[in-house]
């Protein structure tokens, strides 16, 4: 038996979860030698006690290993431990990191770079456009949007970063065969292919309100910070967030309107000392270290040389619309270059984040030098 089934065989066991198997691992150093340990070996371990001791020693009466790394095989998806290289490292440093990952689809270096964002499954109208939105401006400036897939705010977190042609990652509260909501099969189907869909669980594990907070722990722990979109007081999203704030990790809380009930949990985050976000800026502004001087672009008064920024269409027409030496404001920018206005701001601020174009109090803008 390698390290990879060692882990799925003891993902299963009852009882034994992500911090007494981090204990067991510590004491024993690899997955195979603590399915091979005796009862008293076993308790040796910090917090292992009787009934978790007998349910390993007694695991292969309980867990049908073989079956379940063959539903692996035939779903095609993979299992990442921690030792693995595409295991997310956030996710490494948290107090009680998943044992194991199962994943559809692939996580990359990129998603180191990774921004959750979640809400209400009841929503407004307001809370999915404004999802879609700063999902869609993050994804497009490279940052990964992590969310889970649930009916309302995730649902529409994934859809914006979709839109941007980025990456997205769905953290499932089920086995990751199970679809739920049911009509996301689609959504998630489109999510594997531009980045993953993956869970903790086994294969046909159904999620309950203990599995979904879970989920929000994973979604918290991968990711740099956590964006509350839309949530009343009593809302999941609220345990992502306070997972996040236990991480030591940036927490940002959309405004409502003051007398909207789905509102209230991000005003309530916002005096608690989360950051308030009215735009993609807001969040970006706290990690411009993602884009740093030695890793952006020349500018073009540093080279002359516009083409080997490397922009896209639209942010050449937005740059060419831009003043050469003087201010111009957004709705200028517009006109003139012929694009809408949405894909306007979008390009403004990937431009922003390029170092190649400034952004002055007033929405106005103008190009570096």
């Amino acid at each position: 038996m390698d390290s990879h089934e060692a882990h799925v065989a003891l993902n299963l066991i009852e009882g034994v979860g992500p911090v007494r198997a981090r204990s067991l691992l510590e004491y024993f150093g690899e997955a195979p030698a603590i399915l091979a340990a005796s009862k008293p070996q076993l308790m040796q371990a910090r917090g292992i006690g009787d009934d978790t001791a007998d349910a390993i020693v007694g695991w292969e009466k309980s867990v049908d290993l073989a079956s379940e790394l063959k539903r692996i095989q035939d779903f095609g998806c993979q299992v990442l431990i921690q030792s693995d290289a595409a295991y997310p490292e956030s996710l490494r440093q948290i107090y009680d990191p998943p044992l194991v990952l199962y994943v559809k689809g692939a996580l990359t270096a990129k998603d180191k770079n990774g921004v959750a964002m979640v809400g209400s499954r009841q929503t407004t109208h307001y809370g999915i456009e404004t999802a879609r939105k700063l999902a869609y401006q993050l994804a497009y400036v490279g940052v990964t949007v992590v969310s889970g897939g649930a009916r309302g705010i995730d649902t529409a977190a994934h859809q914006g970063a979709l839109s941007a042609k980025g990456r997205t990652i769905c953290v499932l509260g089920t086995g990751i065969n199970i679809v739920f909501p049911p009509e996301n099969a689609e959504l998630f189907e489109r999510i594997a292919a531009n980045g993953a869909v993956m869970t903790q669980f086994p294969f046909n594990r159904n999620g309950d309100r203990q599995s979904f907070a879970i989920r929000n722990r994973i979604v918290a722990g991968m990711t740099l910070g956590t964006v509350v979109v839309e949530a009343n007081l009593t809302s999941g999203a609220l345990i992502t967030a306070n997972f996040a704030t236990e991480y030591g990790r940036q927490v940002f809380a959309v405004p409502g309107r003051i007398d909207s009930p789905r509102s209230k949990g991000c005003h309530d985050l916002i005096k608690k000392g989360a950051k308030l976000c009215e735009g993609a800026e807001d969040i970006l502004s706290e990690f411009e270290y993602l884009f740093p001087g030695s890793n952006r672009p020349p500018s073009p008064g540093e080279t002359g040389v516009l083409a080997t920024l490397e922009l896209s269409a639209p942010e050449q027409k937005v740059y060419d619309a831009l003043k050469s030496d003087d201010e111009t404001t957004i709705d200028e920018v517009i006109r003139a270059s012929g694009l809408p206005s949405s894909t306007v701001s979008v390009a403004l601020l990937s431009l922003e984040m390029k170092r190649v174009v400034r952004q002055l109090p007033g929405k106005l803008f103008v190009r570096n030098r």
